[in-house]
C-alpha cells in the first residue's frame, strides 16, 4: 500500500463540486424498496456509487430481491429493486458498513430460512448489541445465543410477530433505525423503547429513518419526549410500504462537509451542487442546520440557494465548544478544523461523541493519535476531543486512514496547509466518495470538479 501525497493549497479554494448521494438515505431508500413486497420493481436515483450501496444491493439480492445497477446523474447509480413476494435464506456480507449489519438483519428475520451475517475484520468490533437483543425481545432467535457482534445467523421463520421491545441505542442510532425499518412487515408492527446509559446518538438519523418511512406510506405513531427532552419511543404499524416508483438522493452532507471545510481553512469558497432547499413544513432529511451552526462557529459564512450549498471563509479560523452529538460523522472533519485553528492559538473542545469509538474504527482514539504524531496537542475526553493552542505543525509519519473514510479525508484537510502531509491508505475513501484521490487535487488546483 503505498501513501498518497495531500495537495497543499497555494491559495484560496474555489469552485463547485457534484457529492455522491448520502449513503445514508441511499441504503434506506434500498431497504424500503426490497420490503414492498409486491414484487413491483423501484429505483432509487442519484444513489451513492460507493462500497456501502454495493454492500446493500448485493446483500438484498442474498435474501431475494433483484437489483440492477445503471449509471446516474453526475458519477451516481441509479439502482433497480424488484421486491421479492417473500424473504429467503442466505449469506450477508456486511463490508464494515453499518447500515447493513444493523438494517439487514432485523429483515432477515422474516426470511424462510437462516441468513448468516459476517464482514470485514473490524467490522467484528462493531457494536451489535442493541439490534440483537431487539430481535430476540421480538422471538427471534439469533445464533450464537450470547452473540453481540458479527457473525452471527439469524434463524428467519418467515414471519415475526412484533410488537414492544426495550433496547439499549446508546452505542448506535442504527438500532432503533434498523427495527423500525423492517417493523412495517411484523405482524403488529413494532414499537422500540431506548432504555440505556446515554441518549440515542445521531437522533437526526433516526428522523431521517420515520421521514422515510411516512413517505413510504407507513404510519409512524407515540414519539414520546424522554425525561432530557429528547425522542426516546417510536412506535410503527404493519401495514404495507409503498415507496415512489422513483426516489431521487439527495447529496451526501457528511461527505460533502470535507470539501466545505477547504473553503473555510483557505478563505475561498465552495459550493456542493443540487443541494434540495427546505420544504416548508417538511423537516430536512439530513441535519443541515447542525452543520451550518459548527460551520459558522469555525468563522465561515454558509448559504443555499438554486446553485446549492454554499460556505465561504476568510482562512481565519477559532476555537470551538461543540456537542457533536447529532453530526457525529463529522468529528474527524471538525477535528481537522480544530487543528488548524489551534495554530492561531485557538482552543477547541469536541463533545457528545463517545458512541464514534464504535464506528469504522475507534474514531476518538485514532484522531488523538494522528494529530498527536503531527505536533498537535489533542487529549481524549470520555465523550470527545480537547485540542489546545500548539506551535507548528509537522508531519513525522503518514497519516493513518485505520480503513476510514472520514480518517483518511481528515488528514487531506489537514494537508491543504500542512507541508509534506501523506495519507497511507487514500483508497479508503472509496466507501463512501469513490473518486476522493482525484477529485480532491482538481479541487484545490483550481479545476473544480464538474457537476
Amino acid at each position: 500500500m503505498s501513501s498518497w501525497s495531500a495537495p497543499l493549497a497555494d491559495g484560496p479554494v474555489r469552485g463547485t463540486v457534484a457529492v455522491p448521494g448520502s449513503k445514508s438515505i441511499t441504503n434506506r431508500a434500498l431497504l424500503l424498496a426490497a420490503l414492498a413486497a409486491d414484487g413491483a420493481t423501484r429505483t432509487v436515483a442519484g444513489a451513492a456509487r460507493s462500497r456501502d450501496t454495493a454492500l446493500m444491493a448485493d446483500g438484498l439480492a442474498a435474501l431475494g430481491a433483484h437489483t440492477a445497477v445503471t449509471p446516474g446523474r453526475d458519477g451516481t447509480l441509479d439502482v433497480a429493486v424488484t421486491a421479492p413476494t417473500h424473504l429467503h435464506a442466505g449469506r450477508v456480507d456486511c463490508g464494515l458498513a453499518g447500515t447493513v449489519m444493523r438494517f439487514l438483519p432485523p429483515a432477515a428475520a422474516l426470511a424462510d430460512g437462516p441468513v448468516e451475517f459476517d464482514g470485514d475484520p473490524h467490522a467484528r468490533t462493531r457494536p451489535m448489541g442493541g439490534v440483537l437483543e431487539g430481535l430476540r425481545g421480538l422471538g427471534v432467535t439469533v445464533e450464537p445465543a450470547d452473540a453481540d457482534r458479527l457473525p452471527f445467523t439469524v434463524l428467519g421463520r418467515g414471519a415475526v410477530v412484533g410488537g414492544p421491545v426495550t433496547v439499549d441505542a446508546s452505542a448506535s442510532s442504527q438500532f432503533v433505525s434498523g427495527l423500525l425499518l423492517s417493523g412495517p412487515r411484523y405482524t403488529r408492527g413494532v414499537a422500540v423503547t431506548h432504555r440505556g446509559t446515554g441518549p440515542v446518538p445521531s437522533l437526526p438519523h433516526v428522523e431521517m429513518t420515520v421521514t422515510m418511512l411516512r413517505a413510504a406510506g407507513v404510519t409512524v405513531t407515540s414519539l414520546v419526549e424522554g425525561e432530557a427532552g429528547a425522542p426516546s419511543h417510536w412506535a410503527v404499524s404493519a401495514g404495507p410500504v409503498t415507496p415512489d416508483a422513483r426516489y431521487v438522493v439527495e447529496p451526501d452532507l457528511s461527505g460533502a462537509a470535507v470539501y466545505l471545510a477547504a473553503a473555510l481553512v483557505t478563505g475561498g469558497e465552495v459550493t456542493v451542487a443540487g443541494w434540495p432547499e427546505s420544504t416548508p413544513g417538511l423537516p430536512d432529511l439530513q441535519p443541515i442546520s447542525a452543520v451550518r451552526g459548527v460551520l459558522e462557529a469555525f468563522g465561515g459564512t454558509v448559504s443555499v440557494d438554486d446553485a446549492g450549498l454554499t460556505v465561504r471563509g476568510d482562512g481565519r479560523l477559532s476555537g470551538v465548544d461543540v456537542d457533536l452529538a447529532e453530526i457525529g460523522e463529522l468529528t474527524p472533519t471538525v477535528t481537522a478544523l480544530a487543528i488548524l485553528a489551534a495554530r492561531e492559538g485557538a482552543r477547541s473542545r469536541l463533545r457528545g461523541v463517545a458512541h464514534i469509538r464504535g464506528h469504522e474504527t475507534d474514531r476518538l482514539a485514532a484522531l488523538a493519535a494522528e494529530a498527536t504524531a503531527l505536533g498537535a496537542r489533542v487529549t481524549e475526553t470520555d465523550d470527545g476531543l480537547v485540542v489546545e493552542p500548539s506551535a507548528a505543525l509537522r508531519p513525522t509519519r503518514p497519516w493513518g486512514a485505520y480503513a476510514d473514510h472520514r480518517m483518511a479525508t481528515a488528514g487531506a484537510l489537514v494537508g491543504l496547509v500542512v507541508p509534506g502531509v501523506e495519507i497511507d491508505d487514500v483508497a479508503a475513501t472509496t466507501k463512501t466518495l469513490p473518486d476522493f484521490a482525484t477529485d480532491w487535487p482538481a479541487l484545490v488546483h483550481g479545476v473544480g470538479i464538474p457537476a
